[in-house]
């Protein structure tokens, strides 16, 4: 392979590229350019592409690199290449100073309106600029320098001191006209803003200093557009419109950015008027962490109860697993000793019995991982009966010995629209309060029936009128009491003991219920067991069907010259997945870590597909490696491989054109025809 010169990653262009290129970096901490990490390469790389002046800092040392639109920033400090940063600015050090070190501790920030004075168009003039200081890390996550982007806003700030002298004369105009509401403005704990049109700040009250920390006079003649959140940018600007056209608006939420660089957010009334826009808003921060601590918390705790129903299942899956590992490694044990034997015959058979095992065994962790998993509520037409037959095993395993199963559901049952991995957690959840009612064993019966529902009634639960399926878990534990019932569904109520509940199982089966367009409802008595009984709303679309099972696959073989970048950090998978490509004529470049595999798709020459796995060591994993690729090779195909069936990085609906995913653990002959499939597109 072409030896490739230790600075071949710096552009070709540019007096500071050349000047890197023969800086002698070996009389630096930095070390010669050859002995460089690639974080710092890519990093060097960075600043001097960059058109707006950046300067690298680097290493305990802080050595300086910079590029050639930061020269003019360093005025009469000459040589500054490979110096120190602090001895560089060693003048303005005792402000400088202490924002490099938050920089070095990883924290992000800046310096806003730095004044310098610059020797241009042929005589000293003063200027101001924006220094952003940003940690660049290397691929373990530690912070090993950081990145001096500057914006010049001489401009601004001039325009700002002109703004800010009108925006003065204004006010002075403004309050002479609104005497008779000087009290309410300066008493008012909430917020009030006077802006133009064009959303500039003309006037706010001294409950801003309160609230947010904004003392009156520093806002004005700045846009509202600037202290708003990015995300909510697009609310505010339609709310603007709605101003616009003379309409009032109510109860609009955004976030605003506080003085300390912190967002809060104010619920906002407007009116336009006098060719401004008025607007009162209230702090509402608190209430939304409120109910969004109570939101985690619930989510926290579903997590927590789910995973308290697979510590059930922990005793089965293990007795499962065994007996299909000692089927696995039986198999494999007496083939080695019939190829010892040379008694081929019989090979076949004990292939057949190791690969049926380890089916099995995929399925059952496909099962698991499924049944573990937290997503949002993903509706679709759902045969309630089939999902209780898959779930059956898993039941009988969680109730326990003592507890008999009783499951004898009706023919033709209709459809629900539904999450069905939400209503398998809710029906685990069910039968696991049943069992804990019945300590001393007992009886559980699982029915479904149709039910119409002909107008709703407060003793329904609200009910709407329609078709629904109702499934019930039904014991003959100790029952509840009308006051139990009455506050079962209440989040954090339990009758177990403490450490053995968490208060929230019935509430989040109650929610559930309601945001699938059901209800819940609770029958019992003290002593006379328990009925749970769920509501859910007919589909009268047909059940979706499974994904049908693949056809016999035949491997097709490369075409000449295909090249392939694969990715993987599990050597024994990553060496037998590029002995099947090879072997199908596909040049295979191996890489073990996101970053060794960028470097890969850097040097290579053309490449027509990079296979990669989701979780990879080095700081990079599968899916920031494809979306770095994407830049580097615009148009590379992308197998992602995965043993993570809907990991959060490459779900189904998050994969762009040209990519697609692969489920672990697949056959050879699986992979070789998707990436036959992939490129064949």
């Amino acid at each position: 392979m072409q030896e490739v010169p230790e600075y071949a990653f710096l552009p070709d262009r540019g007096a500071m590229s050349e000047q890197v290129r023969r800086f002698d970096w070996a009389a630096t901490a930095l070390g010669p350019m050859e002995h460089w990490s690639q974080a710092l390469r890519v990093a060097v790389q960075m600043v001097l592409a960059n058109a707006f002046p950046s300067c690298l800092v680097w290493g305990p040392g802080m050595v300086t690199l910079y590029n050639d639109a930061f020269v003019p920033i360093l005025g009469s400090k000459s040589n500054a290449l490979g110096r120190s940063f602090g001895d560089i600015w060693s003048d303005a050090w005792p402000t400088i100073g202490p924002i490099a070190a938050r920089a070095l501790a990883g924290e992000s920030t800046f310096i806003e309106d730095f004044p310098l004075t610059l020797q241009r168009n042929g005589y000293p003039e003063q200027a101001w600029f924006t220094f952003s200081y940003s940690p660049v890390r290397n691929e373990h996550g530690q912070v090993v320098g950081f990145l001096d982007t500057v914006v010049e806003t001489t401009r601004s700030v001039l325009t700002q001191r002109q703004t800010d002298e009108l925006a003065a004369s204004f006010e002075r105009q403004v309050a002479e006209r609104t005497a008779d509401r000087n009290r309410l403005w300066e008493l008012s704990s909430d917020i009030i803003l006077v802006a133009e049109p064009d959303l500039k700040i003309v006037a706010i009250n001294p409950a801003w200093e309160h609230v947010l920390g904004w003392q009156p006079g520093c806002l004005r003649g700045n846009s509202v557009l600037g202290l708003v959140h990015v995300d909510d940018r697009a609310t505010v600007l339609a709310a603007a419109a709605r101003l616009a056209d003379g309409e009032a608006v109510q109860d609009m939420n955004c976030r605003l950015r506080d003085s300390r660089g912190e967002y809060r957010w104010i619920n906002w009334a407007a009116v336009p008027g006098d060719g401004f826009f008025n607007a009162v808003g209230r702090d509402v921060t608190q209430e939304r962490e409120r109910a969004e601590a109570l939101r985690q918390a619930e989510d926290l705790l579903r997590h927590s109860q789910k995973m308290e129903a697979v510590g059930q299942l922990t005793g089965g899956l293990a007795h499962d697993f065994n007996n299909l590992l000692t089927g696995i490694t039986g198999s494999l044990e007496l083939l080695r000793r019939r190829v010892a034997q040379q008694r081929f015959n019989e090979l076949d058979r004990y292939l057949d019995a190791a690969h049926g095992a380890a089916n099995r065994a995929a399925t059952l962790t496909h099962r698991l991982l499924a049944f573990a998993r937290r997503q949002t509520l993903d509706p679709r037409p759902t045969d309630v009966v089939q999902l209780v037959d898959d779930l059956r095993d898993l039941i009988r395993q969680t109730l326990g010995p003592t507890v008999a199963l009783d499951w004898q559901p009706q023919a033709a049952v209709w459809t629900v629209l539904v999450d069905a991995n939400q209503l398998e957690s809710t029906l685990l959840n069910l039968c696991i309060n049943a069992r804990d009612a019945m300590p001393d064993g007992g009886h559980l019966a699982l029915q479904v029936h149709h039910h119409q529902q002909p107008a709703p009634a407060l003793a329904d639960d609200d009910l709407p009128p329609g078709q629904y399926l109702c499934l019930s878990v039904v014991d003959t534990g100790t029952g509840m009491s009308p006051e139990v019932i009455a506050r079962a569904f209440d989040p954090f109520f339990t009758t177990k003991p403490i450490g053995q509940g968490t208060g929230l199982g019935l509430s989040m089966v109650y929610g559930f219920a309601r945001q699938s367009g059901g209800r819940v409802r609770i029958e019992s008595s003290p002593g006379q067991g328990t009925a749970v009984r769920l509501y859910l709303p007919r589909h009268l679309g047909p059940v979706q069907a499974p994904d049908a099972a693949p056809a016999d696959l035949v491997a097709r073989p490369a075409r000449l010259g295909e090249s392939v970048v694969l990715i993987d950090d599990e050597v024994t998978l990553r060496t037998l997945v590029a002995e099947q490509l090879e072997e199908m004529g596909y040049q295979v470049h191996q890489a073990g870590d996101g970053v060794a595999g960028l470097a890969l798709l850097q040097m290579t020459g053309e490449v027509d597909l990079l296979i990669t796995d989701v979780g990879l060591p080095g700081g990079l994993n599968g899916r920031q490696v494809a979306d770095a690729a994407a830049r580097i090779r615009p148009g590379l195909k992308v197998l992602f491989i995965t043993g993570y069936a809907e990991q959060v990085l490459v779900k189904r609906s998050q994969l762009e054109p040209g990519m697609r995913l692969l489920v672990k653990p697949f056959t050879l002959q699986t992979l070789t025809e998707k990436v036959r499939s992939l490129l064949d597109e």
